[in-house]
This record gives C-alpha cells, structure tokens and sequence, in this order.
C-alpha cells in the first residue's frame, strides 16, 4: 500500500456520544479535497469503559481504523503508541477526541506540508455553545443542549456551519494572527515528532495536563514556520472533560501548571513567533477574523 502523506491520531476514552461526530468529520465524505489515499485516521480508543466500537470508526472510511491502548491518566503514552502505529509521513494529533473539525483541515494540512519543509500546523479551537463551556455550563448548557444546538445546523452537509455555534476558546482567544496557547489538531513531519521525542510521557495528571501546550511549545521551537489553517478549527463537544467542562472558579489548571513548573523549571507562556496564514475566510468564520484583527491591533498598540 502507498503510505499517506497524513496520519491523524485521535484520542477516544469514554466518548460514546462524542467519537461518532469527531469521526465522521474525518471521513472523506466531509473533509473537502481529498481521497482516501491522501491521509488515515487512527482511533485510539485509550480503556474506555464501554470501548469504542468498530463499526463505528468503520463508519468513517476505509482509511479510518481502530487501536486499543490500555487506560492511563494521560493520553500521552496512547499518543506516542499511535505515531508508532502510523504510516504517514507526516502526524496530526488531536489529543481531544471530542473535538470535531472544519471541512479544510486535512487538505490544507496536507498543502502546508507541501510547501514548507518543517512545518508546525496548527488550527485554533472552539467550544460549542454561546461561551467557553466552563461558563456555559452555569447557564445551563449541558450535552442535551449541545445536540439541540447542532441539531438547528446542518453541520454534516456544511461544516462551516460549525461557526455559526460556537465560542472561541481561551488557548485560540487572540485569534489566527497571534499565537497559540495550543492546537487541538496540530501536524508536524513524523521526522520532527521524532525528534522531540513526542508527547512527553512524564506528564502524568489527569487528561495530561499541559502535555498537549508543552508539545506545541516544542514544536514551534524546534521547527517552523508556524503555520496557521485560517477559516478552519475544532470544535469542542461537551463531554465533562477534566479541564473544558468544569467551572474556572474551580481552577483545574492549578495541577497542570505546577507540574509543568516542576517539569519545565518555568512557567508556561506561548510561542513567540508569529505564524504564517494559509487557508481562506468564509461567511461563517468572517466575524472571527475581524476579531482576530481586533485582538492583533489591541496587541500591537494600534
């Protein structure tokens, strides 16, 4: 078989509800400007409690299959097996399988890789719902909410509809001309993966802490040019994660700053370099930019 240019990793535990959407935006039937034959997904479901059917990452196509990794706190290890896994010359992880993603993000991805030699792409993320759900969640938006919410767009026909439902994140809130927190699908040459030795396995709390900001932060030091999938993103489904799906009043940070203040022997701040744009605006995702520019003049004191 000829190797994909994409291996993208998804990370699955308990997702029952979840991993279905995220899937079929990774099928081709969704993904805009590709084949089968361009990329494969690896659904790694990491000891769900009622483990992640086949049929379902069946469903995503035939380039879509199924691996089992035993549970640990972080996803970490899973990640590093699934890479091992791959065929692809170049990986995507998406850490966060609750996080569906636009139409562009294989196809632009893939040209990045093309037209740069060391890439970091990176796509910026959103919630679902009308705020970050560690605040809508005290309003009352629940999953019950959320299925209503995706049920009044037509989301599988047009994912940028996605947009219309949606509230950035705190990792993506300066927007897609300053830099990221993190990305939730993020794709480097499995050469550079390598390299960095992959997701730190010596995070260990829970959901990996800041394993997923740390890798980025690597990445975008040790390789380059940032590159930033503009008009594209992921988009968080409620699920009760350890971080998203918790009041901030909680601070579930806390945990995850310290150790990476004990890892690390710093605190955590993004990288600095600014990224490069590849992609195209839609009606959707245009009051994104705007606020993007917004953000970007506030920063540079215009």
């Amino acid at each position: 078989m000829t190797a994909p240019g994409l291996s993208v990793v998804v990370v699955f535990h308990d997702m029952g509800r979840e991993a279905p959407r995220t899937l079929v935006t990774l099928s081709t039937a969704y993904q805009r400007g590709v084949a089968p034959g361009d990329y494969e997904v690896i659904a790694v479901d990491a000891g769900s409690t009622v483990p992640l059917a086949p049929e379902v990452v069946a469903a995503c196509g035939p380039h879509a299959r199924l691996l089992r990794v035993a549970r640990r706190p972080s996803p970490a290890a899973a990640i590093n097996a699934a890479v091992r896994e791959a065929r692809g010359a170049a990986v995507m992880v998406c850490i966060d399988g609750a996080r569906m993603l636009s139409p562009g993000v294989v196809r632009l991805a893939l040209a990045a890789l093309r037209a740069w030699e060391d890439p970091v792409v990176a796509t910026l993320a959103w919630h679902l719902g009308p705020k970050v759900q560690n605040e809508s969640m005290l309003e009352g938006y629940d999953q019950a909410a959320e299925d209503r919410l995706l049920d009044s767009v037509d989301w599988r026909r047009d994912g940028y509809e996605l947009f219309r439902i949606a509230a950035l994140a705190g990792s993506s809130a300066r927007g897609w001309l300053l830099p990221l927190a993190e990305s939730n699908a993020i794709a480097v040459r499995r050469r550079t993966f390598e390299r960095l030795g992959g997701f730190d396995e010596a995070f260990t709390t829970v959901g990996g802490g800041f394993v997923n900001l740390d890798f980025h932060h690597r990445a975008c030091a040790a390789a380059g040019p940032v590159v930033h999938l503009l008009g594209e993103g992921t988009f968080h489904q409620f699920h009760g994660g350890v971080a998203t799906n918790v009041p901030a009043a909680a601070d579930p940070w806390r945990p995850f700053h310290e150790e990476y203040l004990r890892l690390r022997g710093r605190p955590y701040e993004p990288p600095a370099a600014l990224p490069l744009l590849l992609g195209a605006v839609t009606p959707q995702s245009l009051p994104f930019l705007e606020r993007s520019l917004a953000v970007a003049r506030a920063a540079a004191g215009a």
